[in-house]
């Protein structure tokens, strides 16, 4: 089985909006989440989710998953502190629903520009290499930051990649770091590629679009509304 693990616990402080966290601002009357929800619900290959929610929200969500009909969405469990904490608190509810062996895709509540064909190839590839992290080519030159505030190193962005998501593995081995990490206190890893390769594992990537961008900032939101309609435009005109 194929499980998505969507973590929408964070508080979007950077988004400077005082109403509700930035997972739950709407465009067209939609929430940012559902719209990240629907990719997952509407692939054949997904079988269940898990979504790991703001405590004080859990209630909401449950109305919002009615709402727009995602009924693959098996539990919601409450976030943690930090980003780390939650997707532990998602992989525990999925180690209680499914086998070691089953898929997990761990994906941002608030990055909805994925599509059909990354989340294909992300299961086809941790199939074949036991995991597969999402990326996007560098459109821009990557600099080192000094702590005097100059330039350190200048890389060669033909050979870097930015790691976005969904991040692809296997039950077992994700959740099994998680279990070690918290053993050791480790508690400052930046993502679930960064604990796997913390550990031991080689990891493989699949490419992903561009614009799968996590929205966190206001100049994010305006993004994902220019490009949600673009599309719809593109569609009424048949293009």
């Amino acid at each position: 089985m194929n499980i998505a693990i969507i973590f929408a616990g964070g508080t979007g402080q950077r988004m400077n909006t005082a109403s509700k966290p930035k997972q739950f601002l709407e465009l067209h009357g939609k929430p940012i989440l559902i719209y990240t929800l629907e990719h997952f619900q509407k692939h054949e290959q997904i079988d269940g989710i898990i979504l790991v929610c703001l405590e004080n929200y859990i209630a909401y969500c449950k109305n919002l998953l009615v709402k727009w009909q995602i009924s693959k969405v098996a539990e919601i469990v409450s976030g943690g502190t930090s980003g780390q904490e939650s997707i532990f608190h998602g992989l525990q509810a999925a180690h209680k629903l499914y086998a070691d062996s089953d898929i997990v895709l761990i994906h941002d509540g608030v990055r909805p520009l994925i599509n059909e064909q990354v989340i294909t190839d992300a299961i086809i590839c941790t199939k074949q290499y036991d995991n597969a992290i999402t990326v996007s080519p560098a459109i821009e030159t990557v600099v080192i930051k000094q702590e005097s505030g100059h330039i350190g190193d200048i890389l060669n962005r033909s050979v870097c990649e930015l790691a976005k998501a969904p991040q692809c593995f296997y039950l077992k081995d994700i959740y099994e770091a998680h279990l070690k990490a918290n053993e050791e206190g480790r508690h400052d890893f930046i993502d679930s590629a960064s604990i796997m390769q913390y550990y031991g594992y080689t990891l493989n990537t699949v490419i992903g679009p561009t614009e799968n961008i996590k929205i966190t900032t206001p100049s994010d939101f305006y993004t994902f509304r220019a490009i949600i309609d673009a599309r719809e435009n593109m569609q009424i005109l048949g293009l």
